[in-house]
C-alpha cells in the first residue's frame, strides 16, 4: 500500500484501493498521519480513479484527515470520482467541506 502515496512538495496524493473499508481504512489513516507529521504537507489530494466502494469507515478515515488538515492550515480535495462515489461522498456530507475535481495536476494544490 506504500505506492498509494506520494509526496510531491507540500502535496500527499493517497490513491485509494478499489475498496475502502474497514479493513484497510485504519493503515491508510496510519500512513495519511505519519506522513503528514514527517512532512509539510499542506494539501492532501484523495484520489478516487480505483475507487468503487467505500463504507462508513473511509468516510471517517477522509473527515479525520480533513480535520487534522484544517487545523494545520491544509486543504484536503478529492479528484477522478466516479458517479457511484459521488453519491456516497454527497450522501456522506464530504461535499460540503471539500472540493472534488474531475483531475488535478498533483504539482499544484489549489489553496
Amino acid at each position: 500500500m506504500e505506492d498509494n502515496f506520494q509526496i510531491s512538495g507540500t502535496n500527499l496524493t493517497i490513491r485509494l484501493p478499489a475498496e475502502v473499508d474497514h479493513h484497510n481504512s485504519e493503515e491508510l489513516k496510519r500512513k495519511a498521519d505519519r506522513m503528514l507529521m514527517e512532512n509539510n504537507i499542506r494539501c492532501i489530494i484523495f484520489d478516487f480513479g480505483r475507487t468503487n466502494f467505500m463504507d462508513s469507515s473511509g468516510i471517517g478515515m477522509i473527515m479525520g484527515r480533513y480535520k487534522n488538515l484544517r487545523f494545520m492550515g491544509g486543504v484536503v480535495v478529492a479528484i477522478r470520482v466516479n458517479e457511484r462515489m459521488k453519491k456516497i461522498l454527497n450522501m456522506s456530507g464530504i461535499y460540503k467541506v471539500m472540493d472534488i475535481y474531475e483531475d488535478l495536476p498533483e504539482q499544484s494544490c489549489l489553496m
